[in-house]
């Protein structure tokens, strides 16, 4: 992957809490307008990466470029103003209880850009539309919602503000696999659709080979293989190989002694 076109670029990143180094040196370069996946088991600092590059999480050393500027050591007003780029798809949907559906999925064009609630809702109704659901969704609260319904209205959030890069976090946690098949469709033409660069962490494999031009596994806080979707089953790395195929036998287990 060449720098020059790259949307995200992490080098060395290290975060530690307390003794526990969560993040050992990560590497990772997403091309602009492609879709990276990073894979890895639970509690290998997926999250933690992600966090670091929305700033969610300050990074201990290392350096995290987006468009080519720096971002570790940004200012809260700088830092506010990448914020404009991205959109995130959060794990479990993270939808605002007290607000109707239309405003969860308008919040950033109202709270953030500060559109007026007409445009706004207007907005948010047509990129319901855009992930199958009516405008009669659109004043339901979101305990009126199936998960699946739930994680739609996340997603139109998630490209309400037709952002450049947007992130999604184990986006089909807790459907089922004709529902997380729909999601990863929709994730697609979405991304398709606005040309914009994505960055997915999960562990569900069918999502990967679906959604991901190129894929990361972390391990022990570092990338221990990257490559195109193409080549994951033939990626030669016995760690990848374990975790794509779900063996109970291999590296990942012998090296944590569960087997």
């Amino acid at each position: 992957m060449s720098g020059d076109t790259a949307k995200i670029v992490m080098k060395d990143v290290h975060k530690s809490f307390g003794s526990k180094h969560v993040l050992n040196g990560i590497d990772l370069t997403v091309e602009r307008g492609t879709s990276m996946v990073i894979i890895g088991g639970s509690g290998t600092g997926k999250s933690v990466a992600l966090k670091c590059i929305l700033g969610l999480i300050h990074a201990d050393s290392g350096s995290i470029l987006v468009d080519g500027v720096e971002t570790m050591g940004m200012s809260d007003r700088e830092r506010n103003a990448m914020m404009g780029k991205f959109g995130m798809l959060f794990q479990g949907g993270a939808l605002f209880d007290s607000l109707p559906v239309w405003h969860n999925v308008a919040f950033g064009l109202i709270h953030g850009q500060g559109m007026s609630l007409k445009q706004a809702r207007d907005i948010a109704v047509d990129k319901l539309k855009s992930v199958g659901l009516g405008s009669q969704v659109a004043n339901l609260f979101p305990a009126e919602l199936s998960g699946g319904m739930q994680k739609r209205v996340s997603l139109a959030r998630a490209i309400a503000t037709e952002p450049e890069i947007i992130f999604f976090d184990e986006p089909t946690t807790g459907l089922d696999p004709i529902m997380a098949d729909v999601i990863n469709n929709l994730i697609v033409e979405c991304v398709k659709n606005l040309g914009a660069t994505a960055l997915t962490i999960t562990h569900d494999m069918a999502s990967v080979r679906k959604i991901a031009d190129h894929v990361s596994m972390i391990y022990e806080g570092k990338m221990i293989w990257t490559g195109g979707v193409d080549r994951l089953d033939d990626s030669g790395n016995p760690y990848v190989d374990q975790f794509i195929h779900g063996r109970a036998q291999g590296p990942i287990t012998k090296h944590a002694h569960m087997a």
